[in-house]
């Protein structure tokens, strides 16, 4: 399946939204990328998971992190296509952190997965919390890469979409000097 065939996926899902949307970063779009519409056929995923499994090119991960809310089913379905675990983490007064029991052990080898990477704040969020654990983050891959390949990481990062979508600041956004109304669908104030 190549880029062209993953985006007619989301298209006929709806899971790529037009309008005037608060991302989970603060920033401001004309787009949205809801993947959550598309992850909830199981199929569909382990299809995505599997093309994003092939891409990982290393002899053995030990566990696949990825951040609650929007990370956990595409987690999932990676962690099962390489034969690892999967456990996730979440915000606890706005830190992200391991919680439920999960941990990583040390020299654990590592893949972060998010659904969409917009800033990268979350991805190195859970970057953190995996240095700290002692673990060694070996990839990062997402469903989508909204930055357009814009943002850097210190590791190799597999996404199966490129799309570049326009952000701006609350007081550059030309859609609020539009009077639209604006939508905050993230993961941190679904609406």
């Amino acid at each position: 399946m190549n880029e062209k065939e993953i985006l007619k996926i989301f298209e006929e899902k709806k899971a790529i939204l037009d309008g005037h949307f608060l991302l989970s970063s603060g920033l401001h779009s004309n787009r949205y990328i809801q993947c959550a519409l598309v992850l909830q056929y199981p199929d569909i995923a382990e299809k995505l998971a599997k093309i994003l499994a092939k891409n990982l090119i290393h002899s053995k991960i030990d566990v696949v992190v990825s951040p609650a809310l929007g990370g956990i089913i595409i987690g999932q379905e990676l962690a099962r296509q390489l034969n690892s675990r999967a456990i996730f983490t979440e915000r606890v007064e706005e830190v992200m952190t391991l919680r439920r029991g999960f941990e990583i052990k040390k020299n654990e080898k590592v893949v972060v997965v998010e659904d969409v990477i917009t800033t990268g704040k979350s991805t190195n969020e859970v970057i953190e919390v995996v240095k700290k654990s002692g673990g060694e983050v070996i990839y990062i891959a997402c469903l989508v890469d909204r930055s357009g390949g814009k943002i850097k990481f210190d590791y190799p990062v597999v996404s199966l979409l490129k799309i570049d979508v326009q952000t701006w600041q609350k007081e550059n956004c030309p859609l609020c000097k539009e009077g639209k109304e604006i939508v905050k669908p993230g993961s941190r104030g679904l609406k």
